[in-house]
């Protein structure tokens, strides 16, 4: 069997996963604390008929030798935690991370995620949650006579209430970092979890030990560049293209030997 058939397949199934995490960060370019994700390859092992710095019949060695490579594979998928633009809104919950870091948010089954979107909400107690309603940790409640709500950069929060002419404190964000952001599990919705390759999250106050500042009335948009991904589609594509020519291409010099033998 022609060896090309099998090289051609590998590069047909890597160009098709290339394509399907494109299509994912394109899907998710307007999607709010998004990190998009990148392919990266691998060559498979080599059939090795001779071996190079070998040493021939004369006692020279053979300088190159003959090593058949075997094709291509995804050897993983890398989040790229890029700041993406920010974008100014009118919401007073709404917040960016200018920098490093992670808000924390409680999931129902009491373990912590993390998040760069910081589009928050008030539930019917009036703490801060995501849009799943996934609690803000710390938790910070909201008194229903606050007029206005301000986030310091340094993440603390203070509302003004009704009949009281001096702001009132109503607890501290902290953001969480890691030693490696590439190694946390995507869970969707905007969340990650901690993993063995990210390592364990340090909590810090925004602004300090290398964490980002908090900024009030900001959002952190996706960020995909649609050039860069358009370009990468296309190569992608053509990639896939050629390798389906090297199928048909083999398929032809088999059907040749078939009938001429």
């Amino acid at each position: 069997m022609n060896p090309a058939l099998w090289t051609g397949q590998t590069g047909l199934t890597a160009q098709d996963k290339q394509l399907s995490v494109i299509s994912n960060n394109l899907a998710n370019v307007n999607t709010i604390g998004f990190k998009r994700d990148r392919v990266v390859f691998e060559d498979l092992f080599y059939q090795v008929q001779r071996q190079p710095g070998a040493d021939n019949t004369e006692g020279n060695q053979i300088p190159n030798g003959i090593q058949m490579g075997t094709g291509v594979r995804v050897s993983g998928t890398q989040k790229v935690f890029t700041t993406g633009s920010y974008v100014t809104t009118t919401d007073q919950l709404d917040m960016a991370i200018e920098g490093q870091g992670f808000f924390q948010v409680l999931q129902p089954d009491g373990t912590m995620a993390y998040t760069r979107n910081g589009q928050f909400h008030l539930n019917s107690d009036g703490q801060m949650v995501t849009a799943n309603g996934y609690p803000l940790e710390p938790a910070i409640e909201i008194p229903e006579d606050a007029l206005s709500l301000t986030v310091g950069a340094d993440g603390l929060v203070s509302a003004s209430l009704a009949g009281d002419p001096n702001p009132q404190e109503l607890g501290q964000i902290t953001l969480a970092n890691f030693v490696n952001p590439a190694g946390l599990s995507a869970l969707g919705g905007n969340l990650f979890a901690e993993t063995a390759s990210s390592g364990q999250p340090f909590e810090a106050i925004p602004g300090e030990d290398g964490v980002g500042a908090v900024k009030q009335y900001t959002l952190e948009s996706s960020n995909v560049n649609m050039v860069e991904e358009m370009v990468n589609m296309i190569t992608a594509q053509r990639g896939y293209e050629m390798n389906a020519k090297v199928i048909s291409a083999a398929d032809d010099m088999l059907r040749f030997a078939n009938q001429t033998l």
